[in-house]
């Protein structure tokens, strides 16, 4: 219904950004909704999915074409609600997934939140063969969004640390084990926050 929505960035949530348009606030519900900290007051493009039930409706956002495509997809997975499809979006790149899903790497697949063997098994024989167009997408840096005088310097990567650390709590972690991987995360010199958030998850999962 909504392929994307166009407007000026009006406040950003734990769990969702308002982009307004034309006068009307819209809610959207995305991963990382502090992604969009700094375009406070400017219009961007944010890539929408209308996720309707009976006892709701909601809008989640994605800053590529391809993230939700890919949403789209694992939602039809048996197992696999909104939560944890967004999850698995915000965890890994849409090349790593489909990878893994092609090549049947139960093992990769069941390091995303909420996914066990049954599940990871499901989306290979689900998403097998429909997924392997993304495979040579570039994975280059989402330049769309990232504001270049916020790359390099210290107080621009803990500002960019800052943004992860929230975007990994909206995404159900707890402050302490959040705090316990910050140590490991200032040692790294990324280049965007979904390079924060990405290692933060990755090292939430090594540690459970």
């Amino acid at each position: 219904m909504f392929a994307f929505i166009e407007g000026q960035v009006d406040s950003v949530d734990i769990n969702n950004v308002v982009i307004v348009v034309n006068g009307i606030g819209y809610e959207i519900v995305c991963a990382n909704p502090y992604q969009f900290q700094h375009n406070i007051d400017e219009k961007i493009r944010v890539y929408t999915y209308h996720y309707v039930r009976e006892d709701q409706q909601l809008l989640y956002g994605f800053k590529k074409k391809e993230e939700k495509h890919l949403f789209a997809k694992l939602l039809n997975v048996s197992g696999i609600g909104p939560k944890s499809a967004l999850s698995i979006v915000a965890t890994s790149g849409v090349t790593e997934i489909a990878n893994a899903i092609e090549q049947e790497d139960e093992k990769y697949l069941t390091q995303f939140p909420g996914v066990g063997k049954k599940t990871a098994r499901q989306m290979i024989l689900d998403l097998k063969g429909k997924v392997s167009d993304w495979i040579g997408i570039d994975k280059g840096s989402n330049s769309d969004t990232d504001n270049p005088q916020n790359q390099g310097g210290l107080k621009e990567r803990l500002e960019q640390l800052n943004e992860a650390m929230e975007a990994l709590k909206s995404l159900g972690y707890s402050e302490r084990e959040v705090q316990r991987i910050i140590p490991m995360l200032k040692k790294e010199n990324f280049e965007s926050v979904d390079d924060y958030i990405r290692k933060g998850l990755s090292l939430m999962m090594e540690q459970r």
